[in-house]
C-alpha cells in the first residue's frame, strides 16, 4: 500500500524528470527515489539518449546526474534567507557506466557561518559498484 505522501512524491518525480525546475537537468530524464533533509537519490534508466558510441553512459550525462542529485540535496536543507550556487565540480570516473544508475548525496547540515560547502555525489551500478564520484563546490551565505 502506498503512503498518502506517494502520490505527491511521484509528481515531484515527474515534474523534475521533465525538467520543469531545472531544463538542463531534465535532458537525462532523472527519477527522484528519495528525498529528505540531507538526502538525495536519484535513479537514471539505461536509455539511448544518455549513452556515448562505446554503449556506456556519457560523462556529460554521469556529472548532470551527480550535480542534479547534490542539487536536491542542498535544496532540502536550504534555511530560509539562504543562496548556495556552484561554483566547481570535480568528477571521477571510475569504470563504465552502463545499465540503471543510482546516485546518492548524503550532506552535513547547513553551515553556521557563509562560505564553501561541500557535496559528494556517488553513483552506483546494478552491483552497487560505484563507477563515478561527483564532489560538487558550493558557495553558501545569505540574500
Amino acid at each position: 500500500m502506498e503512503s498518502p505522501a506517494a502520490p505527491t512524491f511521484w509528481r515531484f518525480s515527474f515534474l523534475q524528470g521533465r525538467g520543469l525546475a531545472v531544463p538542463y537537468a531534465g535532458t537525462i530524464r532523472p527519477r527522484v527515489e528519495e528525498l529528505s533533509p540531507g538526502l538525495a537519490r536519484v535513479r537514471l534508466e539505461d536509455q539511448r539518449a544518455v549513452r556515448n558510441h562505446l554503449c556506456s553512459v556519457h560523462a556529460c550525462a554521469l556529472a548532470n546526474l551527480g550535480e542534479t542529485t547534490a542539487g536536491m540535496a542542498m535544496m532540502s536543507l536550504q534555511p530560509p534567507g539562504e543562496r548556495w550556487i556552484v561554483t566547481r565540480m570535480d568528477v571521477e570516473f571510475l569504470k563504465k557506466a552502463r545499465g540503471t544508475l543510482t546516485c546518492e548525496c548524503r550532506l552535513d547540515p547547513w553551515p553556521t557561518e557563509p562560505g564553501e560547502f561541500l557535496g559528494l555525489a556517488q553513483i552506483r551500478n546494478r552491483d552497487q559498484e560505484v563507477v563515478c564520484a561527483v564532489t560538487v563546490h558550493y558557495k553558501i551565505g545569505s540574500r
